[in-house]
């Protein structure tokens, strides 16, 4: 009976350490998919946005600052969303009515985001990067939560994740199966194309890099008032470039770059738990990990990626006199 005993023990004890691992997969998963989708909703119509980073670290602070003296963490997403989706217009002002070099964009936005985050923080927290902000409260859905392992990680969850799950079905459906979507995968990949059939290129791109900024901005929201609970200066750490790195693994599908999220997300939490352990394995060598993993997707060893044709390519509309 003893022995039954223990071993009944050590399956629970197995069962719980791999639900809490898949729980925390996906918490540090859902700010990688928020800003994927922003991103594959930039680059499926033709404009590169590598400035995610930029956008997730600006959505974090307007998030933290407005929760801070609102006491509300809507109010929170919402200031994000707008803030964020400003400086896509920005970046779309420049690569697409300005038809600045779009790495270039992306690259100053990033570093100008970088910045002016760490000097305003430091001037409304006064250098207390640990200031307790109001958080989200977890909504468990009744009968599914108690499902084994899968009850806790999907119906047990905060309302963002709801919403991630809504939108990558929303994506799905809206780049795939509308004329809009059509018209977005036309302005990517032949923007002349859909030039002469009537559509305007420009107004296009300026409302899908309008979208990806705003998407950026309820994953940087997600990060302070879902995540962690504050704002510190680099809390966003490179996740907007694993980002990137997902919507290419993904092959700029919604579904494909919400799992390499998921991946992405596995992999630090897997190199957080091995910490943990206190494996002889210098601690460096595990925080680059899921780097490591961003760059293996880059480098297409899941698969070659195709990216739209227009990626990255200014549009100047011919003259009629032409």
């Amino acid at each position: 009976m003893m022995v039954v005993a223990v071993e009944t023990s050590v399956s629970q004890n197995n069962l719980t350490f791999f639900s809490d691992y898949l729980i925390a997969s996906l918490r540090l998963s859902i700010p990688l998919a928020f800003a994927a989708l922003g991103g594959l909703w930039s680059e499926r119509a033709g404009v590169l946005n590598i400035a995610l980073e930029g956008m997730l670290l600006t959505g974090a602070l307007v998030s933290a600052v407005t929760a801070f003296y609102s006491d509300n963490v809507w109010l929170g997403v919402l200031a994000a969303a707008i803030a964020t989706g400003l400086v896509g217009i920005f970046h779309a002002y420049l690569s697409v009515t300005l038809k600045v070099n779009q790495l270039v964009s992306g690259l100053a936005i990033n570093l100008v985001a970088a910045g002016f985050t760490s000097f305003i923080a430091r001037i409304i927290f006064q250098n207390r990067t640990t200031e307790k902000l109001p958080t989200f409260t977890t909504i468990a859905i009744p009968g599914l939560k108690d499902i084994p392992v899968i009850g806790q990680l999907f119906f047990n969850r905060d309302p963002l994740v709801y919403f991630l799950i809504l939108l990558v079905i929303l994506s799905i459906y809206l780049l795939f199966y509308t004329n809009l979507g059509l018209s977005i995968r036309a302005v990517g990949e032949y923007p002349r194309a859909a030039d002469t059939a009537g559509i305007s290129v420009s107004r296009v791109r300026y409302l899908c890099v309008f979208l990806s900024g705003c998407l950026c901005g309820v994953g940087g929201s997600y990060l302070t008032l879902a995540h962690v609970g504050f704002f510190a200066e680099g809390i966003v750490a490179g996740k907007g470039f694993i980002a990137l790195a997902a919507v290419i693994f993904g092959r700029w599908h919604p579904l494909g770059a919400a799992l390499a999220c998921l991946l992405f997300g596995a992999t630090e939490a897997l190199q957080l738990r091995i910490q943990a352990l206190n494996v002889s394995i210098p601690y460096q060598f595990l925080v680059m990990l899921p780097y490591a993993i961003a760059l293996l997707a880059l480098l297409g060893l899941a698969g070659k990626s195709t990216p739209p044709s227009a990626l990255g390519l200014p549009y100047k509309k011919e003259s009629r006199d032409n």
